[in-house]
């Protein structure tokens, strides 16, 4: 597996590359973010990991860019930055994981193979496939969301998140299944981002339409079902 690794720290970018090849993954390192963008865009990698404070171009610049162009490429964000917005950020730009620093190498290696076989995974899977419930109706392969009949525009986190829900219509899905199935990670319970997408998610599949779909079970989760009329 060929690793591009965006990290201007050049003793945190050594320490990285040699337990990543010790390993036995084939790691490529870009000091700044204009060199890495290039990098990324002009070679073939099996995952990008980019720090977010870059000189030159920011992580979350290179990100979005590369996302734009690439769009199932694994990419894992490293910041010194823990807050909810921060991480909200590195997701709207098209990370797929956020490691904060410091970190242990373990860790590091499950958040990579984690990212890795999902990648594979969705390769593997062609086949159409159609997700629907009430009037809501995803194509997994066009990557289409409508609801009665109107197409809605979601991030790729937003997306994902509401995949998972239509997969469990009705189920109470609490924060922690939500935080492994979405975004590979354990809930932090020292922020809310997950409680963030979803209230962005209400605010596209449920506020232009009369009836909610997106319910919290308070102190136990979220739950996509229609309820019926009193």
């Amino acid at each position: 597996m060929n690793i591009l690794l965006i990290e201007d720290d050049s003793r945190l970018a050594g320490l990285i590359r040699s337990a990543l090849e010790q390993n036995a993954y084939q790691v490529t390192v870009a000091y700044d973010g204009e060199t890495g963008l290039k990098m990324a865009l002009n070679s073939d990698f099996d995952l990008i990991i980019s720090d977010l404070m870059l000189p030159g171009i920011d992580g979350l610049q290179v990100v979005s860019r590369i996302r734009a162009v690439k769009e199932s490429i694994p990419i894992l964000m490293l910041t010194a930055l823990s807050t909810t917005d921060d991480k909200v950020y590195g997701f709207e730009a098209g990370a797929d994981d956020y490691l904060v620093k410091p970190f242990e190498f373990r860790e590091l290696f499950a958040r990579i193979k984690a990212l890795l076989k999902r990648s594979v995974n969705s390769v593997g899977d062609s086949k159409e496939v159609i997700l629907e419930y009430d009037e809501i109706k995803m194509d997994l392969n066009s990557k289409t969301v409508y609801r009665a009949g109107m197409e809605l525009s979601l991030t790729p986190k937003e997306y994902k998140l509401l995949e998972f829900m239509l997969k469990n219509p009705k189920r109470v899905l609490s924060r922690e299944e939500i935080a492994a199935e979405v975004w590979d990670t354990h809930f932090d319970t020292g922020t809310n981002f997950i409680d963030v997408y979803i209230n962005y998610l209400r605010k596209k599949v449920d506020k232009p339409f009369s009836h909610k779909l997106i319910h919290t079970k308070s102190g136990m989760g979220f739950q996509l079902k229609r309820k019926k009329k009193s």
